[in-house]
């Protein structure tokens, strides 16, 4: 398999309003050899004048191969023409090496107002797919490119936002070349294009998570794509949840370090952030607010967040030690009780933990705890069945989701790991996103010796989220 490949290419003018304008567009395909790499279209006008256009991530396919696209919109100039007819390579350059596409040392040529390429066996690509949406996205354009001879004559999306509860189907129309336009019987063998655009929108709403697969129909023959049977999807921005112990004024050059800790959270977009050991000078047990560390953290945020906070016990003889939430998102309601046997103020053991019930846009409604409970042997058990029978009374068919979060001091694969799998209603969450492999065969498999797949974890802060 070549190391480079063109797929597709674009070359329209258009003219509207008197303003001509051209538009080039490029599809190709690279074997990932390194993370870091650099998709370069080198391209000449009818002036012969050579330019590059950098390429960017489209999509993964499979076999380790990926999608790249690149987009130029040209103007007239005063002293400058549109380049017309154009010749152009592909250039890839990776990990000291580079590779090229020029069609075998010829160049590649294409024509104003055409539509090209799509090489055997590939006999359409889906080019419209961007899979990340925007929060306030209601209409998903679809655009599928596919070659001429399999004669399609017609194009539905299949879709669903629901995980396939419901489906949708949405008709796609063909793309008219813009050198046919207006004619009403064009002759389909003067057509340079050598493939079809069809497009679509699909109306999302204000749904989370889109997957559709395509639906071609020609000469009495239905095809389908479903991306190698994974379907294609896109989403809106995941929730990012920052967790955070603050070590209760323990660290050096802590003022500074408050400042830091805000410019991660502002710089990361984090959405909710889970904080313990939150301090405040002690004041014989009245507090000093304006001391609190998650208030200064907030404060020093860009746009302060919604923060709710509360202590348990004194801290290092001199503080109000505690946990505290921030969200980006406000509180529909938000509480704090013990989940220790102990409430005595002056018992290092004595934990409470804060919750928050917030509306996330496109997620809907999260509860989420922020807390930080005893080792194992100081009473991790009875914290963490109190903690999730506190959850569990306020999830209901209104929540979507459940989490809990924080310092929960039980590394992982130990006996108190073991207790939160083994009670098979919360899952861990940075296991789901950057180990999924190890995540099902604890989670999912229960696999008999998963312990050893966590042998190097040494984790002890965790999001576990309810499984409903």
């Amino acid at each position: 398999m070549k190391k480079i490949q063109l797929l597709y290419v674009a070359n329209e003018i258009t003219d509207e309003q008197g303003l001509s304008q051209q538009e080039l567009s490029f599809f190709i395909q690279v074997e990932n050899l390194a993370f870091a790499k650099q998709v370069d279209i080198v391209w000449a006008g009818e002036d012969d004048v050579w330019q590059i256009l950098p390429a960017r991530y489209h999509s993964s396919s499979e076999s380790n191969q990926e999608y790249w696209n690149a987009l130029t919109s040209i103007l007239p100039a005063a002293d400058k023409t549109l380049p017309g007819n154009i010749q152009f390579a592909v250039r890839y350059r990776v990990s000291g090496e580079e590779y090229w596409d020029n069609h075998d040392g010829l160049n590649y040529h294409s024509q104003a107002n055409s539509i090209e390429q799509l090489p055997d066996p590939l006999p359409w690509l889906n080019i419209g797919l961007n899979k990340n949406l925007d929060n306030k996205q209601e209409f998903v354009p679809v655009k599928f490119v596919i070659n001429r001879p399999l004669n399609v004559k017609s194009v539905s999306v299949h879709w669903t936002t629901d995980d396939w509860a419901t489906a949708n189907i949405t008709p796609c129309h063909l793309k008219v070349s813009p050198a046919l336009e207006g004619d009403e019987n064009p002759i389909q063998d003067s057509i340079q294009d050598t493939v079809q655009i069809w497009q679509g929108l699909l109306n999302i709403g204000d749904a989370f998570r889109l997957q559709y697969c395509i639906c071609c129909e020609a000469d009495d023959q239905l095809f389908w794509d479903n991306n190698h049977g994974q379907n294609y999807s896109a989403s809106r921005k995941p929730l990012n949840i920052l967790i955070l112990n603050l070590h209760c004024y323990q660290e050096e050059n802590q003022d500074d370090k408050f400042s830091q800790i805000a410019k991660a959270i502002d710089e990361l977009c984090v959405d909710i952030v889970c904080l313990q050991e939150v301090a405040e000078n002690w004041n014989e047990a009245q507090g000093d607010w304006q001391s609190n560390s998650a208030k200064i953290i907030n404060d020093r945020l860009r746009s302060p967040y919604h923060l709710h906070t509360d202590w348990s016990h004194l801290g290092f003889d001199r503080y109000r030690e505690g946990v505290a939430i921030m969200s980006k998102y406000p509180f529909l309601k938000h509480d704090s009780r013990y989940v220790s046997n102990s409430n005595d103020p002056y018992n290092i053991h004595a934990r409470k933990v804060v919750m928050a019930q917030i509306a996330v846009p496109c997620i809907g409604l999260i509860n989420c705890f922020s807390s930080h409970l005893s080792w194992w042997k100081d009473g991790f058990s009875e914290q963490f069945a109190n903690l999730r029978a506190w959850a569990d009374a306020n999830h209901n068919w209104h929540v979507n989701a459940t989490l809990l979060c924080g310092d929960f001091n039980i590394k992982a694969g130990s006996r108190g790991y073991k207790l939160v799998v083994e009670s098979s209603d919360y899952e861990d969450q940075l296991l789901a996103t950057e180990s999924p492999h190890v995540f099902k065969k604890i989670f999912r498999e229960r696999h008999m010796n998963w312990r050893r797949y966590l042998a190097n974890d040494h984790r002890i802060d965790y999001i576990f989220m309810k499984k409903s």
